[in-house]
């Protein structure tokens, strides 16, 4: 083999580098050996990555059973659910692109042979893609794995009971009491949030792509299997450097499609379209937010799983895993057998190994689907003319239509409906939330779930430039683009003006004339820079469109 790591490690003039490395126990042999960067967003701020640094070593053992020598680096990770309905969730999705810059730096700084990532909440999972993708050397995501249900009162619960019980508390509802007992029950240890939400579709997403390999997802943080798998990831990126097979040879048109057919069968999270977009940018491959739209429309949505269906994530794992719903996507032809995935072998062949419980109800037959179309829409019109998209699955009604309630800041929205001066009827709109706007698009999961806890989710809609946590339901159209910051038709709602959304015909309409709408965009000012320095200052100057997956460069 040609290592990178030679580079660094080998020959006479390496010597001072060798000083430095046997400094910290690394022997003469462990340097001739492939050296694997261990990238770990372990971090005590949620419970969604708090395993990940006892995981690592069972990592960094399979690197060395397989003769690699593993050095192990962290990143960052923000908390979705933690800092939600904050100042503080402006940070999540910078958050992505700094974790590939990062990983791409120590990638590049330190010239590993490969990488194994560890992930576990939103953003790390996409970041740590991105950059593998940028380094091209052979690598490996390892999803941390969901946290188990809590339960009260008979039922599972995850941490979107609790959002949609603040709102159910606010309208009178619920008492305080239960909401603490709500509180207190959903998240009993750790794991990333438990249903199809942005990061188990995200890891969902790993394995369909092929950067995960099979049956490495589903199995649960605390479940002891996860340390096996931890190892065989170690052993598997060895496999994958002895063959020179990278991840721009895994990450092609036909990996992208098995993924989006993923996330429509899974009822999966619109984060998906944003993320996708992104890692598509980074493996140089051509994708738009309209291949979501025809794939979703071809592929039926068959796994029942929350937000809007009966099941949690761990029951994925109890079912079969998601190799089961690889087998149901490539039987169906809703799926390329032959996409190559990080262990050599292909899609169908992965996917001709799942074993499916007998009994299960959580990943349906083909015969019987939940829908006979997937769980993502994209609509267009000159509300969104770069496009918008909306979850599909759990509505009934497609269409809406009502007065445009408007805001300028997510927190004016939540005061709204927490207040009660939201009505049936009505269409929230939250603007300058969007990647530029924000900065860094916000998700809405607490007006979201808000407006659901309030009883008001069969009869209002929310559009926002903003974007939404997986755990997210209702009638909620996010990523409008272009964003109300960036001088998009969304700047140009005013209180009360007629919305219509129409899913069926995949349209977004504010109704009124061209000619006012062409007026209004006109005497339209941007408005000041909400940071002037630092980190989200840098971030507004260099992002591009939600529609384009929001990337930095």
């Amino acid at each position: 083999m040609t290592l990178h790591s030679h580079t660094i490690t080998q020959g006479r003039d390496r010597a001072p580098a060798r000083s430095m490395l046997k400094a910290i126990g690394f022997t003469d042999e462990d340097l001739k050996k492939p050296i694997i960067g261990v990238a770990n967003t372990w971090i005590e701020t949620m419970p969604c990555n708090y395993n990940l640094r006892e995981l690592a070593k069972h990592v960094k053992t399979g690197i060395r059973e397989a003769g690699g020598t593993p050095m192990e680096f962290n990143t960052v990770a923000i908390s979705d659910g933690v800092t939600m309905g904050t100042e503080g969730m402006k940070a999540s999705l910078v958050s992505r692109d700094l974790i590939a810059d990062s990983i791409e730096l120590v990638g590049r700084g330190h010239m590993f042979d490969g990488i194994v990532a560890l992930v576990a909440c939103d953003k790390t999972i996409p970041g740590a893609a991105m950059a593998l993708l940028r380094l091209n050397v052979p690598g490996v995501v390892l999803y941390g794995g969901s946290i188990l249900p809590g339960h009260y009162n008979g039922r599972d619960l995850t941490v979107q009971d609790v959002f949609e019980a603040v709102g159910a508390n606010a309208a009178g509802r619920i008492t305080s009491e239960e909401l603490l007992a709500i509180e207190n029950a959903a998240c009993p240890g750790a794991g990333a949030c438990g249903g199809q939400f942005t990061a188990n579709t995200m890891a969902t997403v790993m394995e369909m792509i092929g950067l995960s390999p099979m049956n490495t997802a589903a199995v649960p943080q605390v479940d002891k299997r996860k340390e096996a798998i931890a190892a065989r990831c170690g052993q598997v990126v060895m496999d994958a450097v002895r063959a020179d097979r990278k991840p721009r040879d895994i990450v092609t048109r036909k990996a992208f499609e098995n993924a989006i057919a993923a996330v429509a069968a899974t009822g999966g999270s619109t984060n998906a379209v944003l993320h996708l977009l992104a890692i598509a940018h980074e493996a140089g491959v051509d994708l738009s937010i309209d291949d979501f739209q025809a794939i979703s429309a071809r592929t039926p949505l068959f796994v029942d799983l929350r937000p809007a269906g009966r099941y949690v994530a761990a029951d994925v794992d109890k079912a079969g895993g998601w190799a089961v719903v690889a087998k149901r996507l490539t039987e169906g032809g809703y799926a390329h057998r032959d996409a190559v995935t990080v262990t050599g072998r292909s899609f169908g062949e992965e996917a001709a190994d799942a074993r499916e419980t007998a009994g299960q109800e959580v990943i349906h037959p083909l015969a019987k689907p939940i829908k006979a179309t997937g769980g993502l829409a994209i609509l267009r019109g000159n509300l969104a003319p770069e496009g918008c998209v909306i979850k599909t699955t759990g509505i009934e009604n497609k269409t809406r239509r009502g007065p445009a309630r408007v805001f300028g800041r997510e927190e004016d929205a939540m005061a709204a409906v927490t207040g009660g001066k939201i009505k049936p009827g009505d269409i929230v709109v939250v603007r300058y939330e969007g990647p530029k706007g924000g900065p860094g698009m916000r998700e809405m999961l607490g007006v979201t779930s808000a407006i659901v806890g309030a009883g008001l989710a069969d009869h209002t809609g929310l559009v926002t430039d903003g974007r939404f946590s997986g755990a997210t339901r209702g009638f909620m159209v996010g990523h409008v683009a272009p964003e109300a910051a960036a001088g998009g038709p969304i700047a140009a709602v005013q209180e009360g003006d007629s919305i219509l959304l129409d899913i069926e015909n995949r349209s977004i309409q504010l109704e009124i004339s061209d000619e006012e709408m062409q007026s209004r965009l006109k005497a339209w000012k941007p408005p000041a820079p909400k940071y002037r320095s630092g980190v989200f200052d840098k971030y507004v100057r260099l992002v591009g469109s939600a529609a384009r997956g929001a990337v930095t460069t």
